[in-house]
């Protein structure tokens, strides 16, 4: 190949009458040449000419750079690549040792367009290299104690310059606010804040309301300092030590208040979101969302002061790390999540407060959608279990809060009044008397007299149940590894535990008996009882205690289970009794490594996608333009049985079936597979409970998140090649999620005031209105109306409250699929009496 030639570039920029610039023209043209022909790949460092700079001594190379800078000055604004090259070239020198004076940096910086005399309007950061040439001067002014007036009223052109900026604007104001706290321009130091957010606006205000007088204003103001300076993904052990000395100057309790101030305020901080449109030529428009919460220039100040608390938290700023944690891991909608390093700084500080901070940890998880911070703090959970001795699993049970409770109540007294937080069903709340008589909320009186204990009474309402929930999930996903649990912890952390207690008790477990032989037990009125209510003996020291699945057990034995349940009005928290069995089928005998049970269905993405992370599974969008990174499985580890499940699925292709940041809206699915590291694991080999569970999760994901859930979808323009898979889908054959649905409403129907006019035929509730007959599918809940299957479209209001949450007994959680049905026939039977247009149109 020929060899390339260099680029043609105006000479004229190395004309100049400097002597350095005099000095320096013979080398330059070729140190800007060789620059200029680098590969990508090249690094400055290897090429000759520059490596032949590097080797002259410092006064040499301080001339080279007052040339450069003049050469930049001389090059045109339109030259962009000569101007980055020489920029490029220049701070590699200033990143050395260079023999330059006070006057040569105040040279430099009038070279960069920064003139005392003449003060810009502007600061053009654009491609000098600020930052490095401010690095230089603090060095001089270290060595020398001291700047001249000239340069010190150029660095408050700078300071003022970028006052309030982002970016490279706000690095550049710290550094020089470093510079003149050096020299001593102050006698306190000089310490700003971007205002474009409440916190900034927060922190100026505090800086401006210290009294200079004070013994403590100087510690603040470098508590402060040291918060601008926070960087990385952890703080380092010298950063660490700093903080701990000027938070000691200040006194822990001081820096925690003033702290947990700040905490809430960024926990409380909007997230402000604004439409903007730009107006292109040829009558072209492109609108797009900014979503607008803690400025760059403020990111790292809210990271030091989350490392700052991380050794003060109590159970207060505990709280408010778990709010921020989880707030910063929102997810924005072309951008990811809202603020993850400061996220991350909570959960690492939230890691190092052993068991609350473990508690706290399990309740973001419940609340974080994003793969690798879930695995991140599965590892912080893994790290703390280590270091004491146990599982991750034991350090969990370990940790889980139970914020006084007993038998799932707490009464406080504060004075007359009386406040009783109940959690029941799930949910927590605070009832209020005076003198017995219930009053409809907090007193006003109380909340001035006694402020602090309602919030942490509001606080822990809040805690127990986010823990309650975070807690049933991790037991519901944990029947997968079939875990033993010894009688002794058993008994400590979940029977005689306010919280989990709660949770515990209504469920049934398998006693693994020392022999070998084994019970399934509830505990039910003080006493342990099988399936038929027969007493059970107690578990004692060497029993093990297994969640029971009913894969485990005979069918018999599960439907006397279901009655048992019913009898005694005992709603589980989690479905258990009544849970999904899916069991290998012939089809899948023969196909042997592979299921095509949940094959052929379409999705609509980000609900999958969301549902799946809920579940514990790993999967990463598709997209229109990156094919979706690396893979287009979505998967799930099984480590106690050392297999991982795979769910395949593909992107459908379809004119504008793509949201603006390019990801696909729709997936279609295809096998599920077990693999054994890469090999595919045969499905008769694999754990009947582990393919039971993992089933139930795809059935799941289907379930909700199929097309043919959505009553709109066909009416709404969906893609037409599938509307077939609509129909089918929305009429057609029963899921094990949906089979399981039909036995209760069977139960449940003739209970209801809409039994008299309603029966279960084959897949469908059919239900007699004074207008039509209606059949209501059991899987969907869509609706064809009789004679000619007419289809009628009813989109249910999810925020109210329906039949069958409120008024009909459930012996696990709540349906929202049957609760709509319900409702939808609540609503059909009386026909004559809707008034809604959308739906008489139909009618």
């Amino acid at each position: 190949m020929p060899e390339r030639q260099p680029e043609p570039f105006n000479l004229i920029i190395f004309d100049d009458a400097s002597a350095e610039a005099v000095e320096m023209k013979p080398i330059l043209p070729d140190l800007l040449g060789q620059a200029l022909q680098k590969d990508y790949g090249t690094k400055l460092t290897e090429l000759p000419a520059y490596q032949a700079v590097r080797a002259q001594n410092a006064a040499y190379q301080g001339r080279l750079a007052l040339a450069l800078a003049t050469a930049m000055c001389r090059c045109a604004q339109a030259d962009y690549r000569a101007r980055y090259t020489l920029a490029e070239l220049l701070g590699g020198l200033l990143r050395g040792t260079l023999a330059l004076s006070e006057a040569d940096y105040l040279r430099l910086f009038q070279l960069y367009g920064l003139d005392v005399d003449a003060p810009p309007a502007t600061l053009e950061l654009w491609p000098f290299p600020w930052g490095l040439t401010l690095a230089q001067v603090g060095r001089l002014a270290k060595k020398q104690g001291q700047l001249s007036p000239r340069m010190l009223a150029l660095l408050a052109l700078v300071l003022q310059a970028t006052s309030g900026g982002q970016g490279d604007g706000a690095k550049l104001n710290i550094k020089v606010q470093e510079i003149l706290n050096q020299v001593g321009v102050e006698e306190l130091p000089t310490v700003t804040f971007a205002e474009g957010d409440p916190l900034g606006r927060q922190l100026n205000a505090f800086v401006a309301d210290l009294d200079p007088a004070a013994a403590t204003t100087a510690a603040w103001l470098r508590l402060l300092q040291l918060w601008q300076k926070a960087s990385g993904s952890q703080p380092t052990a010298s950063y660490r030590k700093e903080l701990a000395a000027t938070t000691a100057a200040l006194g822990a309790e001081v820096v925690r208040a003033q702290g947990r101030a700040w905490l809430d305020t960024l926990g409380t901080m909007p997230v402000v979101e604004e439409t903007q449109t730009i107006h292109y030529p040829n009558n072209y428009d492109y609108t797009y969302t900014s979503y607008t919460y803690l400025l760059d220039a403020n990111a790292p100040i809210a990271k030091g002061l989350v490392w700052t608390l991380q050794p003060l938290a109590d159970a207060g700023v505990l709280a408010l790390l778990t709010t921020l944690g989880a707030k910063c891991f929102r997810k924005i909608p072309g951008k990811g999540p809202l603020a993850a390093g400061l996220g991350n700084a909570c959960l690492l500080a939230l890691s190092q407060n052993g068991l609350p901070g473990v508690a706290a940890l399990a309740r973001v998880r419940s609340k974080i959608r994003q793969t690798n911070t879930q695995e991140l703090i599965a590892r912080y959970i893994a790290q703390e279990s280590a270091k004491l001795g146990v599982s991750p699993a034991e350090i969990e049970d370990m940790a889980a809060p139970d914020f006084g409770l007993e038998n799932g109540q707490l009464t406080e007294g504060f004075g007359d009044y009386t406040a009783t937080l109940t959690l029941a069903d799930g949910k927590a709340e605070v009832q209020w008397q005076k003198a017995g008589k219930p009053l409809k909320s907090a007193p006003a009186a109380l909340k001035a007299t006694h402020t602090d204990e309602v919030k942490e009474l509001k606080a822990a309402q809040t805690q127990a149940q986010q823990t309650y929930t975070a807690q049933r999930d991790r037991l519901d996903r944990s029947f997968v590894d079939e875990r033993r649990i010894p009688w002794p912890w058993f008994e400590q952390y979940y029977v005689r535990h306010g919280l989990l207690s709660l949770l515990a008790r209504p469920l049934i477990w398998r006693l693994h008996r020392p022999e070998g032989a084994f019970q399934d037990a509830l505990y039910l009125g003080d006493t342990w009882q099988d399936a038929h209510g027969q007493p059970v003996p107690a578990p004692v020291a060497d029993t093990q205690l297994q969640l029971w699945h009913p894969v485990l057990a005979p069918a018999a034995e599960v439907l006397a289970w279901r009655e048992l349940l019913e009898k005694h009005q005992l709603r589980q928290p989690l479905k258990q009794a009544f849970r999904e069995v899916y069991l290998l089928t012939p089809p899948e005998e023969r196909t042997a490594t592979y299921s095509n049970r949940m094959a052929a269905h379409i999705l609509k993405q980000h609900q999958f996608n969301s549902l799946a992370k809920l579940r514990g599974w790993r999967y990463r969008l598709l997209g229109a333009y990156d094919k979706g990174y690396d893979s287009e499985i979505a998967s799930l580890p099984l480590p106690a049985h050392d297999l991982t499940a795979e769910y395949w699925v593909s992107e459908v292709q379809a004119d504008g079936e793509w949201n603006e940041t390019g990801i696909y809206n729709y997936v279609s699915t295809d096998q599920i597979r077990f693999t054994r590291g890469d090999a595919p694991v045969p499905l008769p080999g694999v754990p009947p409970l582990a393919f039971s569970e993992v089933m139930r999760d795809v059935d799941l994901f289907v379930g909700v998140a199929s097309v043919g859930n959505d009553p709109q979808w066909r009416d709404n323009g969906g893609l037409a090649q599938f509307r077939d898979y609509w129909t089918h889908y929305s009429f057609g054959d029963l899921s094990e999620v949906a089979k399981t649905r039909k036995l209760a409403l069977e139960r449940l129907v003739p209970r209801l005031k809409i039994g008299k006019v309603s029966e279960i035929k084959g897949n469908f509730l059919v239900v007699k209105g004074h207008r039509h007959v209606y059949k209501i599918h059991l899987g969907s809940g869509n609706i064809l109306m009789e004679p000619n299957d007419q289809y009628l479209c009813i989109v249910p209001d999810r925020s109210s409250k329906t039949l069958g949450e409120s008024a009909v007994f459930l012996p696990f959680e709540g349906d929202a699929v049957l609760s709509i049905i319900l409702s939808k026939a609540q609503l059909l039977m009386d026909d004559d009496k809707i008034t809604d247009e959308t739906i008489l149109r139909q009618l």
